[in-house]
């Protein structure tokens, strides 16, 4: 599969090439899509310091349900079939990560500088902001919606901050113990995209030159090989009417990479405190992943003290928010019935 994934990078690159007509590749918006920094009119926030891209619709003074995409370094316009809720009055926000979608980019040495506490400082930190920035009431609910790494954020930050969460709706998160997300990033790609294979393509002028921190080239270096994963079970997104917003999809190679590095050498635990967290859990899983079944499913979900396991067939790890139908007719309904019991 990786020697797949080469082959397709060099041609894809051949064709770059021939067809940039003498500019540079590393320019801004000519190899992957703008940030927020570069392109102005791109809807914004900034949060401690780092300027990220962020929408929100629905009633501003309602519950807050935040969207933690996942990643480390993906974005959220594969969830945006959740725009529904706003129109059941929820107050819906949407924020690329730092360093992740089309949010600000920063040095590996930004996050490596916060060493053990990277975590909490970058992401727990950013989140917390984020929903200051947003909260109007000192009553006012908030959810997380999370899926994937988003869900993992989530769990920690519920743990550690158990009174600002009133509600937390997961789907799939990999692991929560380091040990247990080693294990399903393994299971779960075709080539472990965290392994020494991302280091050699995105830190190596193999094909194009990308030093440590030349993130359009690396972003792009990232996306390629993580075009194609039967593995996990999904398939092309369907947003419906939504899909107006599904524009300028980029992804962050060096913040992925980066905090795969310091999990790796401070063995991060999502899950540590989240026995703090008494409040009821939503706990999705699909089907069609073959890295997530019942057995592991269970295993994760076994640490929360109050939850509820639902499996969504038909679809695989990103499917229950970004296919429409399924969205519409299994997803968004157990995810209102949740709000409402809150």
């Amino acid at each position: 599969m990786f020697k797949n994934s080469i082959l397709l990078f060099t041609c894809c690159l051949t064709i770059l090439v021939s067809c940039t007509d003498d500019r540079e590749i590393s320019q801004s918006g000519n190899l992957v899509p703008q940030t927020v920094v570069e392109d102005l009119n791109l809807p914004s926030i900034t949060i401690n310091g780092a300027k990220l891209h962020a929408q929100a619709f629905g009633p501003a003074d309602s519950t807050l349900v935040i969207v933690l995409h996942g990643g480390p370094g993906a974005n959220f316009k594969y969830m945006l079939n959740c725009i529904s809720l706003a129109d059941k009055g929820y107050r819906v926000v949407f924020y690329d990560q730092i360093g992740s979608g089309l949010s600000q980019r920063f040095p590996r040495s930004y996050y490596l500088n916060f060493g053990e506490a990277a975590v909490e400082k970058v992401f727990y930190d950013e989140l917390t902001g984020v929903i200051n920035y947003y909260k109007k009431q000192p009553d006012q609910k908030v959810v997380l919606l999370t899926q994937s790494w988003g869900s993992m954020l989530g769990t920690g930050y519920a743990a550690k901050y158990p009174d600002k969460v009133d509600g937390l709706i997961l789907a799939e998160p990999g692991g929560l113990k380091w040990p247990d997300i080693i294990e399903y990033i393994t299971k779960s790609r075709s080539f472990n995209v965290w392994s020494e294979e991302l280091n050699d393509a995105t830190y190596q002028d193999q094909f194009i030159t990308g030093k440590t921190d030349d993130h359009a080239i690396l972003d792009y270096k990232l996306a390629i090989l993580s075009a194609s994963n039967t593995i996990v079970g999904d398939i092309q997104s369907t947003l419906g009417p939504n899909s107006i917003y599904y524009k300028s999809v980029r992804n962050g190679a060096v913040i992925a990479s980066v905090m795969l590095e310091i999990g790796e050498k401070y063995q991060s635990d999502f899950s540590s405190g989240i026995s703090q967290f008494q409040k009821n859990v939503i706990f999705f899983y699909s089907s069609n992943n073959t890295a997530y079944p019942d057995s592991w499913a269970q295993k994760i979900s076994a640490i929360f003290p109050q939850k509820e396991v639902v499996k969504v067939n038909g679809v695989g790890h990103s499917g229950m928010f970004d296919q429409l139908e399924t969205w519409r007719t299994i997803t968004e309904p157990k995810v209102i019935k949740y709000l409402n019991s809150l």
